[in-house]
């Protein structure tokens, strides 16, 4: 079935399809879908779940991770994801884009374009990558006004807080989490942990969900999904893993098509055409068509 067919199709919300999967699994991997063929690609995979970065997004888009995209780029992306995957989609909202209004706004454009949870986070704008020196986070009582708001405004969504404030001390994350959960936040997120004794910390500390990232080149070791289960975890996140490989692939394509004149070194790590052909659901769509859209003429009148 492709995603132009809406019988049979089941009629679930996106964000009760993911709470059921927090309840239901152990510790569920949430990887980083850059844009949709990747969505396809992990959902091939097996995966149930993706997460869609700020990061990765801004990176495809050849911009740093500021805060300069807008909302309109993010529910376009975010649209293209849930339309190809139809997996209950993580979207990285930044900082929500704007004071409480913007922020209420920002779910529900986010909802409408197929998102499963949005994640807010406590910095100021301009935001940085949660890996990097001297965020500047906003008050408590603002990041709790943001949360109080984005819950105000979904209608199926769930609410993911991150908290930067690791980089002041791990008891003001802890007292951040606690505060965002009280005000209503699903998921606590604590950015840029840096060991074992972090994680188990703050799970020993904050109750319900709570979210992992296990982004490469940061502050936080590299950990397997089993161990953040034993941690205390229920989601963790490989946010802009399938970018990174992709975009290194793309490098030594386009070095070697100028160093050789000719991509033919390059097939072995290529998808074929049918395997692209499979994952997008050619075939499908051309069966749709066939099936579908037959031009009927209208008999022709006697009199």
């Amino acid at each position: 079935m492709v995603w132009l067919e809406a019988e049979g199709v089941e009629q679930r919300s996106p964000g009760g399809i993911l709470a059921e999967l927090i309840a239901d699994t152990g510790t569920l991997a949430v990887p980083g879908a850059h844009n949709a063929l990747a969505g396809l690609l992990a959902k091939q995979a097996g995966f149930k779940a993706l997460y869609v970065s700020g990061a990765a997004l801004s990176a495809s888009m050849g911009l740093p991770d500021l805060g300069v995209m807008t909302l309109e780029e993010v529910a376009l992306f975010t649209r293209g994801i849930h339309r190809a995957t139809g997996l209950p989609l993580v979207v990285d909202a930044d900082t929500g884009y704007g004071e409480v209004l913007n922020v209420m706004r920002t779910v529900r454009e986010l909802e409408t374009a197929g998102a499963a949870a949005i994640q807010i986070e406590d910095q100021v704008l301009p935001k940085k990558c949660g890996h990097l020196n001297d965020k500047r986070l906003v008050p408590p009582s603002e990041m709790v006004a943001r949360v109080a708001a984005a819950k105000r405004a979904r209608t199926h969504a769930l609410i993911v807080a991150r908290t930067d404030a690791a980089s002041q001390s791990l008891d003001e994350a802890i007292a951040r989490c606690r505060l965002y959960r009280e005000a209503g936040a699903d998921v606590l997120f604590p950015e840029a942990l840096t060991s074992e004794e972090e994680f188990r910390a703050v799970a020993a500390a904050v109750e319900g969900p709570l979210l992992a990232n296990m982004t490469e080149f940061g502050r936080t070791p590299h950990f397997t999904l089993r161990q953040f289960q034993s941690f205390g975890y229920k989601l963790v996140i490989w946010p802009v893993s399938s970018l990174r490989v992709a975009a290194r692939a793309v490098r030594d394509l386009y070095a070697e098509l100028a160093r050789e004149g000719s991509a033919s070194g390059q097939l072995p790590r290529m998808l074929t055409r049918a395997e692209l052909y499979d994952t997008i659901g050619y075939a499908d769509y051309e069966e749709l068509d066939g099936r579908i859209a037959r031009s009927v003429l209208p008999e022709e009148s006697k009199e």
